[in-house]
């Protein structure tokens, strides 16, 4: 038998070798993350900055004793400053002022001379905004200004931002909750997932208060309880908004979530300063998304006699139940209806 003579194979360049055409969902795979990311940082880059490129007052309160002429003057000195800027409140004598300063219903109050009641804790940019206002007053009516703290900042919260600081870590940790309950346990009973996020909103509480009020920090001063309740509800608000979110819109509704409760929430929360400084259309979700809400009443239990606090038991508590009222329609009455509907119509044996 011949010996078989082996046949040397032509070499193929790597370019010659023509690749397989992509598969239908190649191109959706490529396109869709790339896409909901840039929208989500334009979102967060367009909301930031119209919210604080240039913040301005837009109908801060604030108080005065002086009637009147005075009052009249002063008036038109504070439009002549911020147009458009303040809203005046009139208070019989500076006790009265003062104690409107120190529980925020107004940020600062003139009692007349050159005398300005204010509080640091409202943070530096409202601080700004008193002197250069007042100081102009003063200054028309030919005195230098003297201020007064009558709401000092915590010794650990100089600047104010703790309170946003704390509550932003916060609301991350509630997000990142709600994604991640679905995706790690998609068939999780209810009364199960709904302890989770009771543990996750009491344990945050309680964490989160403990290190912002702790010696090392010292940035949130208030009572420890009220304070661990507020954030508490605030997270557990967060975690459960995410979840409904989610739960109703799939993939897409972590990408509404960011939007809502990072973004938005965070950016309209007057942690980094009032509302009375965002653009109208941002202004009225201080007083409606769970971060808004929750930061006032941090504020108002470390610094400003507990203002915010009754809002806060009302609003953070009814985002809670209404999104665990929607979790259940979807996870457990319309799973309980197709299983009760097959029951009555399965047929029965019949009668010998």
């Amino acid at each position: 038998m011949p010996p078989r003579v082996a046949t040397r194979q032509p070499h193929k360049h790597a370019l010659d070798v023509a690749h397989a055409p992509p598969r239908p969902g190649t191109l959706r795979a490529v396109l869709l993350p790339v896409t909901v990311v840039l929208l989500i940082g334009t979102v967060f880059v367009s909301v930031y900055l119209a919210a604080f490129h240039a913040p301005r007052p837009h109908g801060l309160r604030v108080g005065t004793t002086e009637v009147g002429t005075q009052q009249a003057y002063l008036r038109k000195d504070l439009a002549r400053a911020f147009p458009g800027g303040f809203s005046l409140e009139t208070y019989p004598d500076k006790a009265a002022a003062r104690q409107a300063v120190q529980d925020r219903s107004v940020y600062a109050a003139y009692v007349g001379k050159g005398h300005l009641l204010y509080g640091s804790a409202n943070g530096a940019a409202v601080t700004a905004t008193m002197t250069t206002a007042f100081g102009s007053v003063a200054h028309a009516e030919h005195h230098d200004l003297s201020v007064e703290d009558v709401a000092p900042a915590a010794a650990g919260d100089t600047r104010g931002l703790s309170v946003f600081y704390a509550a932003f870590g916060l609301v991350l940790a509630g997000y990142l909750f709600g994604m991640t309950t679905y995706q790690l346990a998609p068939r999780l009973q209810y009364r199960w997932r709904m302890a989770s996020l009771g543990l996750f909103g009491i344990v945050g509480g309680i964490l989160v208060t403990a290190i912002a009020g702790s010696a090392g920090f010292d940035a949130l001063p208030g009572a420890f309880l009220p304070l661990a309740v507020v954030v508490a509800l605030m997270g557990a608000a967060v975690g459960a908004t995410t979840m409904v979110l989610l739960r109703l819109f799939g993939s897409a509704g972590v990408s509404l979530a960011s939007i809502l409760l990072l973004i938005l929430g965070n950016s309209s929360s007057g942690g980094i300063m009032p509302a009375a400084y965002l653009p109208a259309w941002l202004r009225p979700l201080s007083e409606i998304l769970p971060v808004g809400v929750g930061v006032r009443a941090m504020q108002g239990l470390s610094r400003f006699q507990d203002d915010g606090l009754s809002r806060a038991l009302v609003v953070l508590p009814l985002w809670v139940l209404g999104a665990a009222l929607v979790l259940y329609l979807k996870d457990v009455f319309r799973r309980e209806a197709p299983n009760a509907v097959a029951e009555k119509v399965e047929p029965q044996p019949a009668a010998v």
